[in-house]
């Protein structure tokens, strides 16, 4: 059964673990991979990456992504956007505490910081979310 937008959209609010997807190339499948996500009921949907990552790379060439989320429990559930790649922004420690702080337990957030300075620049890329599935199969 379709969610409506209400749900969809507070379902979309939580921190679930999304997979990004964005198109690689006519001769392969799209890239998919895990990903921290951020999204507010209304607003724009936006991840962190390396700023020279092949998500970064492909994200700038396909100028569009798509993010699907699920749970299993209580019920089958999940929620998928797409559309275009609204904004390419520096990252920034305010934005890594934010995604951090959604994900972690507080004691681990600052440790996590502390190992991603590690990684290199982290660029942010915001999505509009303009076309949406979802549903919810129940328990099963």
């Amino acid at each position: 059964m379709p969610l409506s937008k209400s749900e969809r959209e507070e379902f979309l609010s939580e921190p679930h673990i999304a997979a990004l997807s964005v198109f690689a190339g006519n001769d392969r499948g799209p890239l998919t991979v895990p990903i921290w996500y951020q999204y507010t009921p209304g607003g724009e949907a936006w991840v962190l990456t390396g700023k020279t990552s092949k998500k970064a790379e492909l994200i700038r060439a396909a100028g569009r992504f798509s993010l699907m989320v699920e749970r299993t429990e209580p019920s089958i559930r999940y929620v998928s956007i797409d559309g275009p790649l609204l904004r390419e922004e520096p990252g920034s420690e305010e934005k890594s505490r934010e995604m951090a702080s959604r994900y972690l337990a507080p004691d681990k957030v600052e440790g996590y910081l502390e190992f991603e300075k590690t990684l290199g620049e982290h660029v942010a890329f915001y999505l509009e979310p303009r076309h949406w599935l979802s549903a919810d199969m129940g328990a099963i």
